[in-house]
């Protein structure tokens, strides 16, 4: 199997989509009852949440591919 990087924003985005269908779910189950404007706030938190995750780690491979790029300036240098 090939290897992949982690992807927090995708998994935050994926738990809370999967919290809203197994709410609505339920619902439809007749386990509860659930108003139809829960799941607003829900998802949209979710998705928030998760382009807040996504950009974060962004920045951090960002900052640590141009911190890998970078060489000593003794290596530049022939002495």
């Amino acid at each position: 199997m090939l290897r992949h990087e982690f992807q927090p924003g995708k998994l935050i985005a994926g738990l809370s989509l999967a919290i809203a269908g197994t709410i609505y779910a339920g619902d439809a189950g007749g386990a509860w009852e659930t108003p139809w404007f829960v799941v607003i706030p829900l998802v949209t938190a979710g998705l928030c949440l998760a382009s807040a995750a996504a950009f974060l780690t962004h920045m951090i491979r960002r900052r640590r591919s141009a911190r890998r790029d970078q060489t000593p300036k003794e290596l530049k240098e022939p002495a």
